[in-house]
């Protein structure tokens, strides 16, 4: 056994042991991590730039020392001087390995860096903004009238506008006085509307006639990603859409690790409450470039998350909601301003925070529930929002039920040996030929096929680097369809297969999908750990949604809905074929993209629409998975592709399940048996 530390990278879950003394950099080369650097490892481009991380990691099994990289050093000092280094970051060609450590690789430093797929989907939504510009004529100081120039502006407000009882933020108080007079008296005023806790309050004024716009976020802050959406208060127009990878990543890929990171380190929730808040600033300051505006317009923003990144995001220890029975500090919408969060967008912008159903389902879920509006669903519809945390919600006008279920960071390539991130070079699609076991695939970034004229030099610049979420669960049930793959979740050997694209991998079996090593490339096989990871996820979301039929007295749903930036990506026929969702025609399973953001800029645009998700969530039936016996039952069944137990009578009637068993040696097809046969 090896003594060397262990050198462990997030967000690629990629680790391996070095001597002591190993650059960085050079650990990242040899692993395979996507860690850039232009001047050879000489420290001058700073492109090669880490976040060590120290304390203790109970799901890596480390213990990170203060003493594991080497001191700073005078190349890095230079650089420092000349340009900066965020506070707490290396240079990964200069930091040397001399301990056990976790390192991350931030978004900037990647060379592929990820393509954050949460975009704004389109969709009518009734103006109705927080925040409003006023025309207004101020009539002029008089010496026979000694009331102030901040009354008469109030004044102007209730006579030209009927806006009543306005107040006036300190700000506005001192600079108004030379913008009235620059305007002649005539000034915009942008008035928040108020709620039941605030009055109407000027928040910003121009001299005369403003014709410029003010704006509102809206953000889905997510344990993988955050994605913004900035938004025209006026038109309602998405005027920039932007993404980053939550920088809380690095303390744990999956929430149960953040909370648990919380408890092993003193004060961690509050290093993870500040990485995200700057994480949050950085993407900010990225939509307001891309859309030309300068951040003190942005006055209003909506904020949807999970419960323990609203617990992170908000500076409250989430110690609570690793236990059951799982209690949330506050469960109602918050209305709060943006400074007390520390965001760097207008000085006294206003912050909504849409309810949490419960501990374990948010104010993302909630999201979901007003985008897709279940309730008002005449049709039994079955929404899952398919993410690290799987949220479902089950329901029509007569009742929604709602529930969570932990898939894990598989979904999103983490856990798989050749997986990584949705990034140029990654393998998105895939398909297997049943006869000769061969496959093609598009990667991220071409639209080419690899079997096709162009595809070498489609990719020359990215290569072909991994395989992304939705690329799993294709080449997994294409795997399964073309009998490479039983229904326990065994690769059959090249023997049992008829190809040599099965190779022994240890006690089990590999299928390589693509050989690059001999052009310099990467060897991509999916394994049979790949597939119990991927099992394991999937089984915890189709056991979800079952529990959730169970309670509802129905063995089948009229439609399904995936949401969220992984299911606007999955094929429904995968997914149905690996038994991530229940039977149901392939018609009736529709993408609503990011709904949780969707959901997030409607409550943005139209504030009657947040009375109107408050009193949905209080009438929501939250089911416990943790408690519920039947989940388990469920979880053993859906462990199988795509079940044990159930029948999938409309998959059936689509595709053909190869009959093979490859856990006794079995590997005869039996000309097309389906899984049906063999239950009954």
């Amino acid at each position: 056994m090896t003594t060397d530390p262990l050198v462990l990278f997030t967000p690629s879950g990629k680790r391996g042991h070095f001597p002591a003394g190993t650059p960085v950099l050079t650990a990242a080369r040899q692993l395979g991590v996507d860690l850039d650097s232009v001047c050879g490892g000489r420290g001058i481009c700073s492109k090669c730039q880490i976040t060590p991380s120290y304390g203790e990691f109970p799901k890596h099994g480390v213990t990170v020392a203060e003493a594991a990289l080497s001191e700073w050093n005078k190349v890095e000092q230079r650089y420092d001087d000349i340009r900066g280094l965020t506070k707490g970051r290396r240079l990964g060609c200069q930091a040397l390995v001399q301990g056990d450590i976790v390192i991350d690789v931030p978004p900037e430093s990647q060379v592929h860096r990820q393509v954050v797929r949460k975009r704004a989907e389109v969709r009518d939504i009734t103006m109705n903004p927080s925040t409003r510009l006023y025309y207004v004529d101020v009539e002029h100081p008089d010496m026979h009238k000694p009331n102030g120039d901040l009354e008469r502006l109030i004044e102007a407000l209730e006579t030209q506008w009927d806006l009543q009882d306005v107040k006036a933020d300190l700000h506005i108080l001192q600079s108004m006085q030379p913008v009235l007079r620059k305007g002649d008296w005539k000034v915009t005023v942008a008035v928040h509307l108020g709620d039941e806790i605030h009055p109407p309050t000027i928040m910003h004024i121009w001299p005369g006639f403003y014709d410029g716009s003010i704006y509102g976020l809206a953000i889905d802050l997510g344990s993988t990603t955050i994605a913004a959406h900035l938004c025209d208060l006026q038109t309602g127009d998405v005027v920039a859409s932007s993404g980053i990878m939550n920088p809380q990543i690095r303390f744990g890929e999956d929430l149960m690790s953040r909370v648990s990171y919380s408890m092993m380190n003193k004060g961690g929730d509050q290093e993870m409450t500040q990485a995200v808040r700057e994480g949050m600033n950085t993407l900010f300051a990225q939509v307001a470039d891309e859309a030309e505006i300068d951040k003190a317009l942005i006055v209003d923003a909506v904020f949807v998350c999970n419960p323990v990144m609203h617990h992170l995001f908000l500076g409250i220890d989430p110690f609570e909601l690793g236990q059951a029975p799982f209690a949330l500090t506050s469960s109602g919408a918050l209305s709060l301003y943006a400074k007390e969060l520390d965001l760097e967008i207008h000085p006294t912008a206003r912050v909504y925070i849409l309810p949490c159903i419960a501990g374990h389902v948010g104010a993302d879920a909630a999201a979901v529930a007003l985008s897709e509006a279940p309730d008002k669903s005449k049709d039994l519809m079955l929404v899952v929002d398919v993410g690290t945390n799987a949220e479902i919600l089950l329901g029509n006008t007569d009742k929604v039920l709602a529930c969570s279920s932990p898939t894990g960071p598989a979904f999103e390539g983490a856990q798989i040996s050749s997986g990584q991130r949705a990034a140029p070079g990654a393998i998105e699609r895939i398909e297997v030929d049943p006869e000769t076991k061969e496959p093609r695939f598009r990667v991220i970034g071409s639209d080419i096929w690899s079997n096709e004229d162009g595809f070498a030099d489609a990719i020359a610049t990215t290569g072909v680097t991994g395989i992304c979420g939705s690329g799993i669960i294709e080449a997994i049930a294409e795997m399964r369809l073309a009998g490479l793959l039983d229904a326990s979740g065994l690769i059959g050997s090249a023997e049992q297969t008829g190809t040599s694209r099965c190779i022994a991998d240890g006690r089990t079996n590999s299928y390589v999908i693509w050989d690059g090593r001999e052009e310099g490339g990467l060897n991509i096989t999916v394994t049979n750990p790949d597939i119990r990871a991927i099992q394991m996820a999937k089984a915890a979301l189709y056991s979800g949604a079952r529990l959730l039929m169970d309670k509802f007295g129905v063995d089948t749903v009229d439609k399904v809905i995936l949401a969220g930036a992984f299911g606007a990506h999955i094929s429904a026929k995968h997914a149905m074929v690996l038994g991530m969702i229940p039977d149901c025609p392939l018609d009736k399973v529709t993408s609503a993209g990011n709904a949780a953001g969707t959901g997030a800029r409607i409550a943005l645009l139209n504030t009657k629409a947040r009375t109107e998700i408050e009193d949905t969530v209080r009438r929501i039936e939250k089911i416990e998975t943790a408690v519920e016996s039947r989940f388990q039952e469920h979880f053993v069944n859906a462990s199988a592709i795509p079940n044990s137990a159930e029948p999938f009578p409309i998959l059936n009637s689509i595709v053909t399940l190869p009959d093979v068993n490859f856990n006794t040696g079995g590997g005869e097809q039996s000309g097309g048996r389906k899984r049906r046969r063999r239950r009954e």
